[in-house]
């Protein structure tokens, strides 16, 4: 199983060890470019920005774990999940659109706490 870690779970599973079966087992484990930049941008605000950069890096250099970059067959994922949320009514924020566009491009299973990417039927979410 592949999975693709929205800021949230990473971040839950670091502190409270949430969604850990999950991301011990999985296959590959993919961490959009987007989620890094909204995580160092929340180290930087933190007393322990250093630290949590460090624990990132080492978790970034596990043989399983892959960064997804955005490319122009997601540029197009995205047009279409954000015309869908537009026609449908159901805004959500932006890097969301994003994230929900590399699950989509790469295939796997999306782990977040957010509800709002129910909104997106085309996202497959993982369920604890």
């Amino acid at each position: 199983m592949r999975i693709v870690l929205d800021t949230n779970a990473y971040s839950d599973w670091r502190r409270h060890g949430r969604w850990n079966p999950l991301i011990s087992t999985a296959e590959d484990v993919l961490v959009p470019g987007i989620v890094l930049g909204e995580l160092r941008y929340g180290f930087r605000k933190a007393a322990l920005g250093a630290e949590n950069e460090v624990k990132l890096s080492r978790f970034l250099s596990h043989a399983r774990v892959q960064v997804l970059p955005v490319d122009e067959a997601t540029s197009r994922i995205y047009a279409d999940l954000k015309h869908y949320l537009h026609a449908a009514g159901k805004p959500i924020p932006e890097n969301d659109i994003w994230i929900s566009s590399l699950a989509v491009q790469a295939g796997a299973l999306l782990v977040s706490a957010d509800a709002h990417f129910d909104f997106l039927p085309q996202v497959a979410k993982a369920v604890e």
